[in-house]
């Protein structure tokens, strides 16, 4: 089901020890010198960690609820995403650089490899982290549809490799330690995939707070209810029914597939979870991160 759109991204290079499409690569020190302002927010993200919804959630709250004015165009054109480069459409940098301050970015780079001016500028960072599990399960799934990543093969074969962290945007270890390290240091607000599902008012309004719009009730609610899973996934500008099949297929996935916590369950074998959970407890041993699984 690959069509000729996936000449472009067969080569994918290892920038720094991670994975990510050749035209990225290609453009590399043009993403690495883009120039932040300090009125930027930037939202961060690993993939399939709730990062549209949050993209929704922050537009919301910069609308003051106004469900109509988050209609004006589908999520990746009102918020810029800054490494995107797919050869003859515009790129995350031009949309980014032409667009009026105060501008909301987003990224799935690291924090290591995140364009320094976005730190030395001192701009407000939402970070969102996802446990791994569901992020894995989640990511497979967007790897079927999405023609722009390479196919990820038999879900065992995708096991692998993203325990090895050979997946675009590298391992989900590193990206989350990293922000979480960085979070006391600069402007970053560390939020929870999970805490958002199970208390979505209280984690709005957190968000609220941090950019520094303070709602009332009756806009946080409404809030809540245009950006619940079910009224996005119908919702044409956040749900990415606007990108051309060429690029994502919906019919082998949607994009919105299922928003919950501890759907992993229905993938991963006995033996995939003991050395899940293995690998893990080793690779999280020098961080005070925790995860919730389930609830």
């Amino acid at each position: 089901h690959r069509n000729n759109h996936q000449k472009y991204w067969e080569l994918f290079y290892d920038h720094k020890g991670i994975l990510q499409p050749t035209p990225t690569c290609e453009a590399w020190d043009q993403i690495c010198n883009f120039q932040a302002k300090p009125d930027d927010l930037l939202i961060a993200t690993y993939p399939k960690a709730g990062t549209t919804w949050t993209e929704e959630i922050v537009d919301l709250i910069q609308n003051k609820g106004d469900a109509e004015k988050s209609k004006r165009a589908p999520t990746h054109i009102r918020i810029p995403f800054i490494e995107l480069i797919i050869p003859g459409m515009e790129s995350g940098l031009e949309q980014a650089n032409a667009m009026l301050s105060p501008r909301t970015l987003k990224t799935h780079l690291p924090i290591d490899l995140v364009p320094p001016s976005f730190l030395e500028k001192n701009c407000k960072i939402i970070y969102v982290a996802r446990n791994p599990k569901d992020s894995m399960v989640s990511y497979y799934h967007f790897q079927r549809m999405n023609k722009g990543l390479p196919d990820p093969g038999t879900w065992e074969e995708y096991f692998e490799s993203f325990l090895a962290g050979k997946v675009c945007w590298g391992s989900w270890y590193d990206h989350v330690k990293g922000w979480w390290e960085a979070k006391d240091q600069y402007r970053i607000l560390y939020l929870f995939y999970e805490d958002m599902k199970k208390n979505p008012k209280h984690e709005i309004q957190k968000l609220a707070e941090f950019i520094g719009n303070n709602l009332d009730d009756e806009v946080l609610d409404k809030i809540v209810y245009h950006t619940s899973f079910d009224v996005m996934k119908l919702n044409p500008m956040a749900n990415y029914s606007s990108v051309p099949t060429e690029f994502m297929d919906h019919s082998i996935s949607p994009f919105m597939r299922k928003g919950t916590v501890g759907d992993w369950k229905n993938y991963f074998t006995v033996a995939q979870n003991e050395r899940f959970d293995e690998d893990y407890k080793k690779k999280m041993a020098n961080t005070s991160l925790t995860f919730h699984f389930q609830f």
